[in-house]
């Protein structure tokens, strides 16, 4: 290379070398939470933090804050403290275990007294769950039962509603997130009903129960059959009169169109169970002589186990709560955590608080649920970026924990998939939401920066009764820049 060829070449690499350390003044400067922090001026309430997590140079860095410290809603992100709290308390293979137990003795095939189903408080409990534990007792020799069958729901149950949609929905409910509680609930505290189109337009479509060939509730059925191609609109409400429970279906459906499932909550979770099982124990050729009751009074010690089943284990479990933020199961694990019996929702919150008070720096906690379905849960972004740093910290814990988060690039949740590649593939997110009786978006997390370090964020968005509707698009499109110039940054 030539004298004039190698300076040009010297010249060029310091002209790039000061581009560069411009362009990263230039990030650095925009790496904090400017374009969020804009949602201020429309009257929302905001407490935000990023930092770093690494044990490199600029440890726990700070990143970006506003009012960290600020005591705020954080709806469905209360479900990482309830993750957090309940892989601390129980371990990621843990499982609850339902089982089937009486005091009496089996003569001839022949259970001579009450079969009791003592509820294990399996957040996943399902029709399946509860198939294996009639097979396995049908295998253990009973064949007739000489008394009642009895659901034991002494854990907790009935749990009193503390929430305007949970109290509702007692008589009536078009949603399935508002089910009531127990530990002895099965199918997240719902219905499912069947509807398939009939063979010609005109008729009523077809109808079931997606677990059950007996008629367990009175479905009223006004969805029509239309022609092909005709669109598939259907309406569901569950309500609970002198029948007992009623699902009433309303709409169309096409007839090329698919079966679809609906769920709807139903008016009592222990007493769902209970007819579920009766069907079941019938379908098997178990006659069970007097009628089905439920209790909230433990099963003798003299009782002894005649089948059992175990849930999923815990780190399982909270995929299905985090990912798909299940209110139902959130709130059953809660109610786990409370070693009293006929444990409530607001001690089940204590316990979570519990928990995040020995987490040093943490700072006030209020819980009244596990789900965040209450209004009254309140902390702060610093708060929960302790609590996210504590469980990075736990090596034996962490990849149960941040597995149940989500990737923006695969979440389930659509709403998440935007921003920039930089924020979808480096970003793993809990998202929370409400919006009566004021708008609450709220989102924490873990991200990955441009050079492999870790770093946790914390985001809520909180409105006031004057403030508009506050859509995601708001929140997430700044906060995606806002993050996805740290990343670069760092």
């Amino acid at each position: 290379m030539g004298r004039f060829a190698r300076k040009r070449m010297r010249r060029w690499s310091l002209m790039t070398g000061v581009a560069t350390l411009a362009l990263c003044a230039s990030t650095s400067l925009l790496a904090d939470f400017n374009r969020l922090g804009q949602l201020q001026n429309k009257g929302f309430s905001i407490s935000a933090e990023a930092r770093l997590l690494d044990a490199g140079s600029g440890a726990n860095a700070l990143l970006g804050s506003i009012t960290p410290d600020r005591q705020l809603s954080p709806a469905s992100v209360t479900k990482a403290y309830l993750s957090a709290a309940a892989l601390n308390r129980f371990g990621p293979q843990h499982r609850f275990t339902s089982q089937l137990v009486s005091a009496a003795s089996i003569d001839n095939g022949v259970l001579r007294g009450d079969l009791v189903f003592e509820g294990g408080g399996d957040p996943g409990l399902t029709t399946e769950n509860l198939w294996r534990l009639v097979q396995r007792l049908h295998l253990a020799g009973v064949r007739e039962v000489d008394g009642a069958l009895v659901v034991s729901q002494w854990r907790f149950g009935a749990v009193d509603c503390i929430t305007t949609d949970r109290c509702n929905a007692l008589n009536r409910v078009a949603n399935a997130y508002s089910a009531p509680l127990s530990s002895a609930g099965v199918n997240f505290g719902s219905w499912c009903v069947n509807v398939a189109p009939a063979t010609s337009a005109g008729a009523p479509a077809q109808v079931g129960l997606c677990d059950s060939q007996t008629s367990l509730i009175t479905i009223d059925n006004q969805v029509v059959t239309r022609p092909a191609n005709s669109g598939t609109e259907i309406s569901a409400e569950r309500i609970t009169d002198e029948r007992g429970d009623v699902m009433r279906l309303t709409g169309q459906i096409s007839t090329n169109a698919t079966a679809r499932d609906v769920y709807r909550g139903a008016g009592d979770a222990a007493e769902t169970t209970a007819q579920v099982l009766m069907g079941m124990l019938n379908q098997a050729g178990i006659q069970v002589r007097e009628p089905w009751r439920v209790s909230s009074s433990q099963p003798p010690g003299s009782a002894q186990r005649l089948a059992a089943v175990d849930s999923q284990p815990l780190q399982e479990l909270l995929l299905r709560i985090m990912n798909y933020s299940n209110n139902y199961m959130a709130d059953v694990l809660a109610l786990d955590l409370v070693e009293t019996p006929q444990a409530q929702l607001r001690q089940a919150g204590q316990a979570i608080e519990t928990y995040a008070q020995s987490l040093p720096g943490h700072g006030p906690l209020t819980l009244y649920s596990g789900s965040g379905l209450t209004t009254e849960n309140r902390t702060s972004a610093q708060g929960v970026n302790v609590m996210l740093e504590d469980m990075f910290r736990q090596s034996s814990l962490f990849p149960s924990f941040v597995a149940a988060f989500q990737s923006p690039a695969n979440g389930v949740m659509r709403f998440i998939r935007r921003g920039s590649s930089t924020f979808q593939n480096n970003v793993m997110i809990k998202t929370g939401t409400l919006n009566q009786p004021f708008a609450v978006r709220a989102a924490a997390g873990y991200f990955r920066t441009a050079q492999g370090r870790w770093g946790v964020f914390s985001v809520m968005v909180n409105g006031n009764s004057s403030t508009p509707y506050l859509s995601w698009s708001e929140v997430l499109d700044p906060l995606s820049l806002d993050l996805e110039a740290m990343i670069l940054a760092n």
